[in-house]
């Protein structure tokens, strides 16, 4: 008995939480964001969560800028040297990352937490652990049987990612949700960042936002709801991989509940990891010991 108990015991702080400050966690990312890019596309619903919520364009991803890594960097609070994933691709091979998600912890906290994933690339696959994702959506619904080796390189526009997402969005109400939307990044590789082209391309992404917003005011959430706007790298002519201002910085944009409206976040540091920790302390979980990242609290209003 006395073994029992000293094993509860060290279970107990894998499961802490305090009580969430907000009910639902929107984690919306436009792949190749970069924000001076941005500015220059029409993106009126960006435009306004920039204005009404706590803003800055001076975030920063990781070294290797690259979309998979970066990504994971994003939803696991830790730097590639400790989630490990330092490849770009979908790899069957490599596994899921080794690494907890936010959707682990918050799992792991209450298993009838409702968690969704919705992408525009396959490779996010690497991120889905075993029992951690409700959904996992790329352009359609996935079991965990293997990808079909003709759909490895698989790429879904971001209008329909939002397509696939309003419908989930309204019909169960997710309590933490990440979608991701692609365009820029495909269209930057293909064209270049800061092309007319590309600007088309944040304009389709800022449509699909549109359309997440007006699907969280549908499932009658708004109130309840705090949303992460961010990307996973810039880019500059065809490539994001240099340790540059235009392939590092990101957008990192939170709007909604017991958000600061109107304010321009002073803190210069703020990275991409810090969005794992700010969404587990949204949620009330505690963040782990191993995080690099750190809370955002100055964007918030308590």
């Amino acid at each position: 008995m006395f073994c029992r108990l000293i094993a509860v015991s060290l279970l107990l702080p894998l499961f802490a939480h305090a009580a969430p400050r907000t009910e639902h966690v929107f984690v919306i990312s436009f792949d190749g964001g970069n924000p001076q890019v941005m500015k220059q596309a029409n993106m009126p619903n960006y435009q306004r969560l920039l204005a009404e919520g706590s803003q800055t364009l001076m975030a920063s991803t990781i070294v290797p800028s690259k979309t998979l890594p970066s990504h994971t960097a994003m939803l696991t609070g830790v730097d590639i040297a400790k989630h490990g994933v330092d490849w770009n691709d979908y790899l069957p091979i490599r596994g899921a990352v080794r690494v907890p998600t936010v959707f682990d912890l918050a799992k792991q906290a209450d298993p009838a937490v409702s968690t969704a994933l919705f992408c525009g690339k396959i490779k996010f696959r690497h991120l889905w652990k075993p029992g951690s994702i409700d959904v996992f959506d790329c352009g359609g619904v996935y079991d965990e049987k293997p990808v079909p080796a003709s759909e490895e390189k698989k790429l879904v526009p971001s209008l329909q990612v939002a397509a696939r997402a309003v419908a989930y969005i309204v019909e169960k109400k997710p309590r933490l949700c990440f979608i991701h939307l692609p365009d820029g990044d495909t269209i930057g590789h293909k064209i270049g960042w800061g092309t007319p082209e590309q600007l088309a391309a944040f304009k389709d992404c800022d449509l699909a936002l549109g359309q997440i917003l007006a699907a969280i005011d549908e499932a009658g959430l708004r109130d309840s709801s705090t949303v992460i706007l961010s990307a996973d790298h810039g880019g500059k002519e065809r490539n994001h991989f240099n340790p540059i201002p235009e392939d590092i910085h990101i957008p990192w944009v939170v709007w909604g509940n017991g958000v600061r409206k109107g304010h321009a976040i002073a803190k210069k540091s703020i990275m991409t990891y810090d969005t794992a920790a700010t969404v587990l302390w949204l949620l009330g979980l505690e963040r782990p010991a191993h995080f690099d990242g750190e809370v955002v609290t100055e964007a918030f209003s308590e």
